[in-house]
């Protein structure tokens, strides 16, 4: 791709809609840390973000179907009635027919006034575009605002970037009102975003790039784990952005730095610097993740306290 296609593509001013993919927290005892995960997503909310919950940043392929509901309800109950937000519908390892399934978890997931975004499943990898969009054309039918995804495998197994003949036909799905990308992949993003506009210019392309944050530059919104480490900073980076103040890039680096630090390899540890990072900043009580997540070295507090420092935070806890 040529950086001129890049160039035509920069949308200043542009207001950008952005989404916090949020952490679950852990006390030391091992169970969630619920309180400081309902004072975060309300932090989130009133700094300008919409939350998600039951999304990968949230260990939702670790989560049981009580432990998803019980999220969904501590959700509800610290937003409020009629505020909005996101939460995944994801039935790996679940027995039945994918569509049964999903549907299902869409239906749990509109009686809490939630967005439902669907996970994808390893049950459908293989199967023609014809197929995968006639599944998601039965799973959708009848809602009015379901959000797809498409996750790479560096992220889970059960993810999958889509070919353009399975992508155009998903946007052609008049319930599916937009989709999450996490390809990591700025070129094949910018496909994505090139077809959007040419095909249904209002389906709306959320980065899960957090090694690309500034794609919103070029007409991505975003769903992001690593928006929930510093809502705040990202919702001020956006309003910079809208309002065309330089101060904007300065922020930006920042943001990307420590998007750079979290999200290196492997990948999903990435849960487990969330975790020291805003413990750090004394917004949850441990920096202990899920059990079962991938874990990161003994001296990331470190690192990520030079991240913390870099954004204007100071640096409450030990992150131990």
């Amino acid at each position: 791709m040529k950086i001129e296609i890049l160039t035509k593509r920069w949308q200043p001013r542009r207001k950008i809609q952005g989404i916090a993919a949020a952490l679950l927290p852990f006390r030391e005892n091992g169970k969630v840390a619920v309180e400081a995960f309902q004072r975060h997503l309300l932090a989130t909310q009133q700094a300008g973000l919409m939350n998600a919950v039951n999304m990968d940043t949230g260990y939702v392929n670790y989560l049981g179907e009580s432990e998803k509901l019980e999220v969904l309800e501590w959700a509800r109950e610290v937003l409020g009635k009629d505020v909005p937000f996101v939460a995944g519908a994801y039935i790996e390892g679940q027995e039945g027919e994918a569509v049964a399934l999903y549907r299902r978890q869409i239906e749990t997931i509109l009686k809490f006034g939630g967005i439902p975004i669907l996970f994808q499943t390893a049950r459908l990898h293989g199967k023609t575009a014809r197929e995968q969009v006639e599944t998601y054309q039965a799973i959708c039918r009848g809602y009015s605002h379901i959000l797809a995804f498409e996750l790479g495998a560096m992220f889970a197994p059960n993810g999958e970037i889509f070919d353009e003949e399975t992508v155009r036909g998903l946007m052609e799905i008049p319930e599916i009102q937009g989709m999450k990308h996490s390809s990591l992949d700025r070129t094949l993003e910018v496909e994505r975003l090139a077809l959007r506009d040419a095909q249904r210019p209002d389906f709306r392309i959320y980065t899960g790039n957090d090694l690309g944050i500034n794609m919103i530059e070029y007409g991505s919104d975003y769903l992001l784990g690593l928006a929930t480490l510093a809502p705040e900073k990202f919702a001020e980076r956006d309003r910079l952005w809208e309002s065309g103040d330089a101060a904007y890039y300065a922020l930006s680096d920042a943001l990307q730095y420590l998007g750079n630090v979290v999200f290196r390899t492997p990948v999903p540890a990435y849960k487990h610097s969330a975790a020291v990072f805003l413990n750090l900043l004394g917004r949850i009580p441990t920096a202990l993740a899920h059990p079962k997540n991938p874990r990161r070295p003994a001296w990331e507090a470190e690192i990520l306290a030079d991240c913390a420092r870099r954004l204007g935070y100071a640096v409450e806890r030990d992150g131990r």
